[in-house]
């Protein structure tokens, strides 16, 4: 152990237990579900979006590492509210670990070719200056570095909206609409958009991000969740 491992011991945050941030038996504790369809919400083969649900303008599809209880959701609040980069790490990894043994289309799909680039929803400015960082840059910059695909910050909040927590559906919808545009006047019609947030509740911030990026011409987008 060194010196600064002994004034700032790694806890886990699922069970507190010395020596990482993530232990072995919480990452084995993570709760998984069935891949949905991103817009009707039931059973997809790897998240791919049902044939019947496809719109120009909605999700290509929807990938979540986990359902939102303990131990992942302790993990994700630490994520967002107490900047731990090792934590976020660790995250990245067991996402891309997932990918390779669960979901092989999923990267099949990232192999086709074509320009994918990884966007993370934005924080509005006042948001991000008052918690410091974004979590989804985080976690996005992280899954560029360990994938070679290009990052880019596309997307901007220009609404500094009420917070979504405790907002029915219909609420929450009203009230993310118009929050979003590009900060690229150029066309996106080459890119393919692997979009990055925490969490998919009801996905309304994220339906609406998908919008304004094929508005702009982006000819895929999907969902990347830590839980949903």
């Amino acid at each position: 152990m060194n010196f600064f491992d002994f004034l700032f011991p790694k806890l886990c945050v699922g069970c507190g237990k010395w020596g990482s941030y993530f232990c072995s038996k919480c990452v084995a504790d993570i709760s998984q579900g069935d891949l949905v369809c991103p817009n009707c919400e039931r059973a997809a083969i790897g998240g791919v979006t049902h044939p019947l649900c496809r719109s120009k303008w909605k999700l290509d599809g929807l990938w979540s590492l986990g359902v939102y209880r303990d131990p992942l959701r302790k993990a994700i609040q630490k994520l967002k509210y107490r900047y731990v980069s090792e934590l976020a790490d660790v995250l990245v990894d067991l996402m891309i670990s997932y990918w390779a043994k669960y979901t092989p289309q999923f990267i099949e799909e990232l192999k086709k070719g074509g320009e994918w680039v990884i966007v993370p929803v934005p924080l509005h400015q006042k948001r991000k200056n008052y918690r410091g960082f974004n979590q989804s840059e985080l976690i996005g910059q992280m899954l560029s570095r360990k994938l070679g695909l290009e990052y880019s910050e596309v997307l901007k909040r220009i609404l500094s909206t009420k917070p979504q927590v405790g907002l029915k559906s219909w609420e929450r919808k009203k009230n993310i609409h118009g929050a979003f545009s590009l900060t690229v006047d150029g066309s996106l019609s080459a890119m393919s958009i692997l979009l990055i947030d925490d969490v998919w509740t009801t996905g309304s911030t994220l339906k609406e991000c998908a919008y304004v990026l094929k508005r702009g011409g982006a000819q895929k987008v999907w969902a990347i969740t830590l839980a949903r």
